[in-house]
């Protein structure tokens, strides 16, 4: 019987020949974003982050006590630490040095058990090696055994062999490496406010570690690096950081509340093994309503928390509760307080520190651990109950904070049922002062809010009725920093800006029902319109953070000057835009003109000319000048001029509200929005002199 041939392969089919092999490094360079989240600003700092992990690992284990990290010129980065130096002997499967080994092979590292490493926070192993592949220049140099071994790279391609190429009295390892701009599109420069905010919390997290930062990258001269491992040894007048903590966690507390008036004296701290977990917790309370618990499991930040946190909240709830009984605070008839009773005011540190680590998900944002629960509760009771036992003074004013948020609870609860009624916040009962847009949309719907009637009436006339709709606020908005949400919700201002927002608040905000998927904060630019602006981002920071997370957020960008001259009209949005405008236009140093009226044409004739000859040449030779008109408010345009420049979507600029950094933001509002007026005040007096005043 014939058998019949296989048929031809035909375009689209998918068979054994479909499958791509990817070797070595290259599946790092296809697909980058699956090795550092992204390639953008945070997976291009994500590599410095992979090397620095890897000498903090020497640090956390007791091998290196220094780590310094250097942007050199060319945007290239070199991290030191001095600790016991990658291995560069011959490894037994690879056939290669141990250095090249990590260097360019994927889930390589002493990170797998063994006796390499007992904790670990670079637990996949691909940090230097994906860092490698991704730059277009890496130079591993490491010393070791007396001597100094280098090697060097490209898109993760070693260069040559490792090679000893001098002596040395150190140990410890020196990566330098040059991004790919191939694969940072969006740029390769570093951030180094970002990189100092980042390492300055490491510095915490590693106790007695010292961490040095030099931004060396404008320096023009032959860098002197080799002298000792540790220590780069510039002798620039370069901005030079440096972070050394004895105290740990207890050191982050403080530094967490340091614009914050304190309820207790003494912060709580505990560093102990259970479960062959290392447990590390640091608390104090403070005069706030909002907690801040900042949680990490091997160093490696757990922002969506996890089982290590779940197991302190169980116990914190439980030995409050049970203190206050114990001690007839809390009456046979008074209710038990509540998780989110006992978290009002808390600013909390946790770290936990296992060789087997579990996360949920690829981004390491959780903690999976179980036995990180138990670690957790075990060191946390026994320690916080004698630290409430020893400090009676301090458990009163913790218990105290506790049943004052309690109190506040039903009294918010019972301001929130008045305010949000069934069907306030579906449309039935909005603010009367909000011009509502006609579509349903939220993903097409805007709300300005805008300073005043006035802005308010301009707005209104000058709108799209379609997707846009205004919110005109009188006056400054309550300072909801410095009150609860019973007296917030009692303001008539916030009230209805959360009923025109409709996505209810505390406890019931729910972002789905976000009514606009635009919140433009549209004030004048002046003092006032800046405090206006500052009390609203406070309030969507304190009360609904998550829509600033989801880019709801805007400030609008109104200009602060109209240019007028032969019929043609421009808009500066700034003092320097102004400036480049009048240059265009071929004019320096116009004063801006009081009346807003153009000047009178100047007459050019020449002496011995009559007087209908000198008319003529007035006429024909006159020079106007520019009129220049200064906005001091919205409420000054026209509706016109409000849409053309500040509400038109194809002209218009709006700056997007981000927390990036939300730690500093945090910080930020407590000391310019808090209660504390030291610090606010300290603050004043040092940017006094750097402040443009509009009076």
């Amino acid at each position: 019987m014939a058998t019949k041939e296989p048929k031809k392969p035909v375009k689209g089919a998918y068979g054994a020949e479909s499958i791509q092999v990817l070797e070595g490094l290259e599946p790092v360079r296809k697909r980058p974003g699956m090795y550092i989240g992204s390639t953008g600003p945070d997976g291009l700092h994500h590599l410095i982050w992979e090397i620095f992990d890897n000498s903090r690992d020497e640090a956390m284990n007791g091998y290196a006590n220094r780590i310094e990290v250097t942007l050199l010129p060319g945007d290239r980065v070199r991290v030191v630490d001095n600790g016991r130096g990658i291995p560069v002997d011959i490894h037994s499967k690879t056939k290669v040095s141990a250095l090249e080994t990590i260097m360019t092979t994927l889930h390589a590292g002493g990170k797998f058990g063994g006796d390499g490493y007992n904790v670990s926070g670079g637990l996949h192993g691909v940090g230097a090696s994906v860092v490698n592949a991704l730059s277009i220049f890496c130079k591993v140099e490491v010393h070791k055994d007396g001597g100094v071994y280098m090697q060097e790279y490209k898109q993760g391609v070693r260069k040559s062999k490792v090679t000893q190429v001098g002596k040395t009295k150190f140990t410890g390892t020196i990566v330098t490496f040059e991004p790919d701009p191939i694969i940072f599109k969006e740029g390769t420069k570093f951030d180094i406010d970002r990189v100092v905010s980042h390492l300055r919390q490491q510095a915490y997290l590693v106790k007695s570690l010292n961490i040095t930062i030099v931004d060396a990258r404008t320096y023009e001269g032959k860098l002197d690096l080799d002298n000792e491992v540790y220590v780069a040894n510039l002798n620039l007048e370069q901005p030079t950081f440096s972070f050394y903590f004895e105290g740990g966690l207890k050191s982050l507390v403080k530094h967490y509340n340091e614009f914050s008036k304190p309820i207790h004296k003494n912060i709580f701290y505990v560093e102990k093994s259970a479960e062959n977990v290392g447990v590390e917790i640091a608390l104090q309370y403070i005069d706030d309503m909002s907690s801040k618990i900042v949680a990490f499991a091997n160093n490696i930040p757990t922002i969506e928390g996890g089982t290590h946190v779940t197991g302190f909240k169980t116990s914190l709830t439980r030995l409050v509760n049970a203190y206050a009984r114990k001690n007839n605070i809390l009456k046979e008839k008074d209710d038990n307080l509540t998780g989110d009773d006992v978290l009002e005011g808390l600013t909390c540190v946790i770290s936990v520190k296992l060789r087997e680590i579990q996360f949920e998900g690829q981004t390491k944002a959780k903690l999976g651990s179980m036995e990180a629960q138990t670690a957790v509760a075990t060191v946390f009771s026994d320690a916080f109950t004698m630290f409430l036992e020893e400090n009676p003074d301090d458990a009163k004013e913790i218990i105290n904070k506790g049943l004052l948020a309690l109190r506040a609870r039903k009294a918010a609860k019972a301001a929130k049922d008045s305010v949000l009624r069934k069907g306030a916040l579906e449309g039935f009962s909005l603010p009367g002062k909000l011009a509502d847009c006609q579509s349903n949309d939220p993903a097409l719907s805007e709300l300005f809010i805008v300073e005043g009637d006035s802005a308010g009436g301009t707005a209104k006339q000058g709108r799209d009725r379609v997707t846009q709709a205004i919110l005109p606020l009188r006056g400054k908005i309550l300072n909801v920093e410095r009150a609860r949400l019973d007296k917030m919700l009692g303001s008539e201002q916030v009230k209805n800006l959360v009923l025109a927002m409709g996505a209810a608040i505390g406890d019931t905000f729910d972002i789905t029902k976000v009514r606009y998927h635009k919140l433009v904060i549209a004030t004048d630019a002046d003092v006032d319109g800046a405090h206006i602006r500052t009390l609203l981002l406070t309030f969507f920071y304190r009360y609904y953070r998550p829509i600033i997370e989801a880019g709801y957020v805007y400030i609008a960008q109104p200009p602060l000057y109209k240019i007028a001259y032969n019929k043609q009209v421009h808009y500066a949005y700034s003092d320097v835009e102004k400036e480049e405008v009048l240059k265009k236009l071929g004019f320096d140093n116009v004063e801006i003109d009081a009346v807003n009226e153009e000047p009178e044409e100047v007459a050019v004739g020449e002496e011995g000319d009559s007087v209908e000859e000198k008319e003529e040449k007035t006429v024909k030779k006159s020079s106007k000048k520019p009129m220049i008109q200064r906005y001091k408010g919205l409420g000054e345009m026209n509706a016109e001029e409000l849409w053309e420049t500040t509400m038109d979507p194809t002209t218009r600029t709006l700056k997007i509200v981000s927390v990036e950094h939300a730690e500093e933001a945090d910080k930020v509002f407590e000391m310019l929005m808090g209660n504390e007026v030291g610090p606010r005040k300290s603050f004043i007096q040092t940017h006094a002199k750097q402040a443009n005043l509009d009076i």
